[in-house]
């Protein structure tokens, strides 16, 4: 993260990080074994581009210092379009927690693939896509339980009147990560601007020592322009995507078993 911020000192990061990311995943699935609701065995796979490549790098070690046993482990190329080979591989090595590091291409492709060889696990998760409204149109009542990247509090007042703005302006839903997200980045820079005119240094200045009310509370960036509360991991629960880890950000809904494909 440093070395990025001191590149591009006036670029400001509002979705986290990867680390905190693949830790959480961890966190999480580290809490439901020793709840005792899932052994220790983690199949993980990852799309082999930039996004997937890096998460599994951070994610292997943590998953091995937690003391899981990864039972597959294994990338998949970029625009692959047939994904059960890796589904049907998974499922052979009997995991109790499935993990993708996906693009959305693969994440409603390998969440279709569970579904077909019927993979049963006590955690499923893939990654960017799966907070879209589209991912739990297209499941269903089957996307009940699947965790993946991001999340927000939907029950949040500031969160649900943003939701109706951004549907009647555009015809569609937000979805629940990124565009509350964009939108807090927008905040953001507004009230920057009104605190410092339209200078571009004394904005930026200004936006590394200020905090910012937003639409998902109050922003402020650390020493490296990163965010510093964010959301980390949602779960689909009754038809909404709610965030389940976070990073200094209040809401979060306690995690469910993934109880098979309905």
């Amino acid at each position: 993260m440093a070395d990025l911020s001191s590149k591009f000192p006036n670029m400001f990061f509002t979705l986290g990080n990867t680390t905190a990311l693949a830790e959480d995943v961890v966190g999480i699935l580290s809490q439901m074994r020793e709840d005792g609701q899932m052994g220790d065995k983690i199949a993980m796979v990852n799309v082999a581009d930039a996004f997937g490549i890096e998460l599994a790098t951070a994610a292997r070690p943590l998953f091995e210092a937690a003391g899981f046993d990864i039972v597959y482990d294994s990338s998949y190329p970029l625009g692959t379009q047939d994904l059960s080979p890796v589904i049907k591989a998974a499922k052979a090595a009997e995991p109790d927690a499935f993990v993708a590091w996906s693009y959305p291409p693969d994440t409603f492709g390998l969440t279709e693939q569970a579904m077909i060889e019927d993979l049963q696990v006590k955690a499923f998760y893939t990654a960017v896509a799966t907070p879209f409204p589209a991912y739990g149109e297209r499941f269903g009542p089957a996307a009940e339980g699947v965790l993946g990247a991001g999340g927000v509090n939907p029950d949040s007042e500031a969160f649900q009147e943003y939701a109706k703005a951004h549907e009647e302006l555009t015809g569609a839903k937000p979805d629940f990560w990124a565009s509350a997200t964009t939108y807090a980045s927008l905040e953001i820079l507004e009230q920057a601007i009104a605190a410092v005119g339209l200078d571009r240094e004394a904005v930026s200045q200004h936006l590394k020592e200020a905090t910012f009310d937003t639409v998902l509370g109050p922003i402020s960036f650390d020493e490296n322009n990163f965010n510093n509360a964010f959301w980390t991991v949602g779960q689909w629960q009754d038809g909404v995507f709610h965030g389940v880890a976070s990073r200094n950000r209040d809401g979060k809904a306690e995690v469910r078993l993934k109880d098979g494909w309905k």
